[in-house]
């Protein structure tokens, strides 16, 4: 088979701390005083004591996004692309679309690219809905024939027609990523590459987006496709590959990745606990330290039984008041499919009352009643947001547990039960006759 993509050692390295430099925009006033003291900074550097230099070169901080990756994938191949936040899928992928330049090691793509990464990736705001079709597809090398051709067709996808002639600056990011996934998907291009595309959208537009993208599969392009939504990853593609902090830790047949990446990816002892280096700079002044599920007798636990309650609890640190705050969290099952959220201000009783938060350490904690979940491991995300506000901190994969249904309902039936639920209802059997 022919390769159409091949990476070889690829890495990219981006400098952190930029914002403590001391020009930050390129101000006239800025550049005459930079130009008047610069011999000033000279002298005092040659006057530095030789390891001086050195103390200096130590606050220069570089991060890794990628480090020394390399795969292949063949013409018509579907690979999925699998990690935790940061892990460096989407650095990955505009390397791979051309949008930013490697630091080292080289990527060679065989036939056209079509790249959907980010919400509307390659729109001007300013122009039509009309204009940045074609505009699109002038930026992949389309003939304006070759649009024209699949012009209504990307249109009715959309089910933007109404607006087509409409600035997309005034469309919703809804309206915006069906016409971006519409073009992106209907320029037939050979290589098709694709950044968690149902993070934005409702479920019927989701539900589309599944199928259109089974249906490029099936014409034999090359797709690679990232998302956290691992029941679309093993839907989707035959193989993938698992990255942590910038390195590639295994590709193998999805199934097996997606096992890897959910048991290596999660804490085995019941209890999270986030490092500094863990934690973006823009959560401030929310603090996330651990996230703990205890059993019914308040241990820390990686299994309880379903017969029993359990307690999440999610310890975190404000170093400066904030008001309108919630903490809550997402469950999931470990496929990626979600079974509830909650907040610890969902009761208008408990907003009131904790509306503005004094600077201090919390712990937020919730009891899940007994009788509830069926056998299986699930995931717990944690949110941490200022409703329409802002989103100061959160995490997707912060912490799994197992459920044991020793003495659950129906448990006498040898038999596995589908879903992830298996609640205990009173039933009633009333004889009529």
């Amino acid at each position: 088979m022919t390769t159409a993509i091949r990476v070889q050692n690829l890495g990219k390295r981006y400098k952190i701390g930029a914002a403590q430099t001391k020009f930050r925009y390129g101000m006239l006033r800025d550049v005459l005083v930079d130009a008047v003291t610069a011999p000033i900074r000279f002298v005092s550097s040659m006057l530095r004591r030789p390891n001086s230099a050195s103390r200096i070169s130590k606050y220069e901080n570089f991060i890794w996004a990628l480090k020394d990756v390399s795969f292949d994938v063949e013409e018509g191949q579907v690979l999925g692309i699998v990690g935790r936040n940061g892990a460096g899928k989407s650095t990955l992928l505009k390397v791979l679309s051309r949008v930013t330049e490697p630091t080292r090691g080289t990527v060679s793509i065989r036939g056209r690219v079509g790249s959907l990464l980010e919400v509307g990736t390659g729109f001007h705001p300013e122009l039509t809905g009309r204009e940045n079709i074609y505009m699109n597809g002038a930026i992949l090398g389309m003939k304006r024939a070759e649009i024209e051709r699949k012009f209504d067709e990307m249109v009715e996808f959309s089910e933007v027609g109404q607006f087509i002639e409409t600035p997309v600056k005034r469309y919703s990011s809804g309206m915006y990523l069906r016409l971006a996934f519409a073009v992106a998907a209907h320029l037939e291009p050979e290589i098709l590459v694709v950044d968690e595309v149902l993070a934005v959208g409702d479920a019927e537009f989701q539900r589309k987006c599944l199928g259109k993208m089974g249906d490029v599969a099936q014409q034999g392009r090359t797709v690679l496709f990232v998302s956290h939504n691992m029941s679309a990853i093993l839907r989707l593609t035959h193989e993938a590959i698992v990255l942590n902090k910038g390195k590639m830790l295994m590709r193998g047949p999805t199934q097996e990745a997606v096992d890897f990446y959910l048991s290596s990816g999660q804490a085995q002892t019941g209890e999270r606990s986030w490092d500094e280096d863990e934690v973006p700079a823009a959560s401030a002044p929310f603090r996330p330290i651990s996230l703990r599920v205890r059993d019914g007798r308040g241990k820390v636990v990686d299994s309880v039984r379903s017969t029993e309650p359990l307690t999440v609890e999610f310890e975190y640190c404000l170093d400066s008041a904030l008001t309108g705050l919630r903490v809550g969290f997402y469950l999931s099952t470990m496929r990626g499919e979600y079974v509830f959220t909650s907040f610890d201000t969902d009761e208008p009783e408990m907003f009131e009352r904790h509306a503005a938060r004094k600077a201090g350490r919390y712990v937020s904690r919730c009891v899940i009643p007994a009788d509830l979940f069926n056998e299986g491991r699930y995931g717990l995300g944690v949110n941490a947001s200022s409703f329409g506000v802002r989103r100061y901190f959160m995490d997707e994969n912060a912490l799994a547990f197992s459920v044991d249904i020793s003495g659950a309902p129906g448990t006498h039936w040898p038999e596995p039960r589908v879903g992830p639920l298996r609640p205990r209802l009173e039933w009633k059997i009333d004889k009529i006759d």
